[in-house]
């Protein structure tokens, strides 16, 4: 039997949550600067467990990526090709990342697509004129 629009499928409804959870994350809130300290005293110690936890909990990750890198593209808007021979340029010297060339790549890619679909758009426009031109 399908449900009726605006019924619920369980009669008594959702069942009321305990507020232990809600509990459990302000305890672990009060204790975090003691916890944190722990942690640090113990990777200072050596410990090279609590070293990895702080390394990658509390520190975020280094991404190279993540910084902006001028990419200088050559003038006019539609050369496509020469935005990506200056990616390609950037890569080889260093001024970009690999991850970076890869997101100028893919840019470029749906700008590539984004034209055949304009220029597609154009070309049907204009067959569909001549069309009704003749016919008319």
């Amino acid at each position: 039997m399908p449900f009726q629009p605006g019924m619920s499928g369980n009669p008594r409804g959702r069942r009321p949550r305990s507020d232990t959870e809600q509990r459990q994350r302000e305890a672990i809130r009060k204790a975090l600067p003691g916890i944190v300290a722990k942690l640090i005293s113990s990777a200072v110690a050596g410990d090279t467990t609590a070293s990895k936890l702080l390394l990658e909990r509390v520190m975020p990750a280094y991404k190279p990526q993540d910084r902006p890198a001028p990419l200088p593209l050559p003038d006019g808007t539609h050369d496509l090709a020469g935005a990506a021979q200056a990616a390609l340029v950037g890569l080889s010297s260093g001024t970009l990342t690999p991850d970076q060339a890869g997101a100028v790549a893919g840019v470029l890619s749906a700008l590539v697509r984004v034209k055949e679909s304009v220029e597609l758009e154009d070309r049907v426009a204009a067959l569909e004129n001549r069309t009704n031109a003749q016919t008319a």
